[in-house]
Parts: C-alpha cells; structure tokens; sequence
C-alpha cells in the first residue's frame, strides 16, 4: 500500500472470503429455515447497509472500499457482482449515501491476509484526512486489532462488524448478520412468520 495514496474520508475495510463465508452460512441456514432459495447477495446493497452501520448517513460522502482477499481466489463467491478484476477493483457506484469507490488487494506471499488487513487499518487509522473507518475482519484477527485500536488516540470514528459482540475496545460493534440479510433479500416479517 502506498500510503501517499489519496484516500476517501470513509474507509470500508472487508476481509473478502470472511464476509463470503458469513454469507453462505446465512444463505444455508436460512434456506433451510424460509423453505426458499436464497439469491446471492447484492454486493451495492450490502455496502450501503455497512455504511449506514458505520453511521455514515445520506448525502454527499466519499466512501473507498477495500476488499482485502487471498491471492488464490478471482471472486466473492456468495455475492453479484463478484469478479476481483472485472466487477470489483476500480470501479465504483453513486446513490442516496454517496459515491463508493471499489478496489481488491490480494494477499502478498510475504504477509499473511490478517497481517495485510492490520497493516492496510494501521495506515489508513495514521492519516489525518481519514474521519471513519467501518472494518469486517475475519473473526479470528479480533484481537490483534482491538490492540491496533487501543493505540489510537486521535477522534477517527470506528466501526467493527462481527456476528458476535465482542468485549471491549476503542470502536463501535454492529452484528454483521443484519446487513448481509439485508443483502440476500431476507425480511424480519419473514421470519417471524416461520416461528
């Protein structure tokens, strides 16, 4: 990562096969419960979902997305649009919440992908420009940043989504579960009808 790089006032940090292996046990689980078939996930839904967690609000915002991925994999496999290359790295999207700037990064053979996702979150936590970071990291990286994020000392505001709440820290928490619903079309009034 450069970190001359111009970066947005908004930084979406996923952990790409993470967010697709949370994805795919939601689609299991819930098919089986909805008796439905599930669709895949709305890629530009979700970012907004996750936005709006990480309380960004409509209006003009800048908003860059990176998606952190192993080098051995070319796409989400649970969401549309997928492809790394062709959907995904470089290319954005405009609406009600602002303008949303897409890039990939795969992992390096030096750096594992939980190193790769701490540093790419130590860089853009260090740059003054940068107000909110919204993380979806692998739940097993929790704890190396929750210590990251304690050494922080400035105002940036931090958002960290997980499935399950997690005890203390230097940020806010929201459920992942909530938004990646939302993505695969799956209502509240749904569910409750199946109970």
């Amino acid at each position: 990562m450069n970190d001359n790089q111009q970066w947005a006032e908004n930084i979406i940090i996923i952990d790409a096969e993470y967010a697709d292996s949370v994805t795919f046990d939601l689609t299991v689980n819930f098919e089986r419960m909805l008796e439905r078939r599930i669709p895949k996930a709305d890629l530009p839904l979700w970012l907004d979902c996750v936005a709006l967690d990480g309380g960004i609000r409509q209006g003009d915002n800048n908003i860059q997305v990176v998606f952190v991925h192993e080098k051995t994999n070319a796409k989400l496999t649970n969401f549309q649009p997928a492809s790394y290359a062709d959907d995904i790295s470089g290319k954005a999207f405009k609406d009600n919440i602002g303008e949303f700037s897409l890039m990939a990064i795969a992992t390096e053979d030096i750096a594992p992908k939980e190193q790769m996702f701490a540093d790419i979150m130590q860089t853009v936590l260090s740059l003054s420009n940068v107000k909110r970071v919204i993380a979806v990291p692998d739940e097993n990286n929790i704890d190396s940043l929750r210590m990251l994020l304690r050494q922080q000392t400035d105002d940036k505001n931090v958002t960290m989504l997980t499935m399950q709440p997690i005890a203390g820290g230097n940020f806010k928490q929201e459920i992942l579960g909530y938004s990646l619903m939302q993505a695969l079309g799956i209502h509240a009034d749904e569910i409750e009808t199946k109970h």
